[in-house]
């Protein structure tokens, strides 16, 4: 992994070093959407400490028959120091996932993020509630 991209990614907890076994990819590419949102829980963001799914950064993500991953994201701020990288970063963490071709991450600020967009489990996480 890119050590620069290293502070960003959190592995799961109980997650361990044993290398994935390439194998069968799934029946559908729906079968992947749990695997590809695990995936996204490991994204930081690097000034609020709640991964980027439940931080409501994720918009969308379709998952095409070739197993392409299209991810229609924002961050927290238009002027946000890493929106130069960070697509890149969330663009790898989903092509780790196996039966994933590829993937594409695409920036929008429409709507603009509010902190309305944050799961409950993140906004418990941040004593917001």
């Amino acid at each position: 992994m890119n050590e620069t991209l290293t502070p960003y990614i959190k592995k799961p907890e109980g997650a361990d070093d044993k290398p994935i076994e390439s194998g069968a990819r799934p029946r559908t590419p729906e079968e992947l959407r749990p695997d590809i949102v695990d995936a996204l829980r490991t994204v930081y963001d690097p000034e609020i400490p709640v991964n980027i799914y439940d931080l409501g950064l994720i918009y969308n993500f379709e998952i095409d028959e070739d197993y392409f991953v299209d991810v229609s994201m924002t961050l927290t701020a238009p002027g946000c120091p890493v929106a130069e990288t960070f697509p890149g970063i969330v663009e790898n963490a989903v092509k780790s996932v196996v039966g994933v071709s590829d993937a594409r991450v695409e920036l929008t600020f429409d709507p603009p993020w509010t902190m309305d967009n944050m799961s409950e489990e993140a906004k418990l996480e941040l004593g917001m509630i």
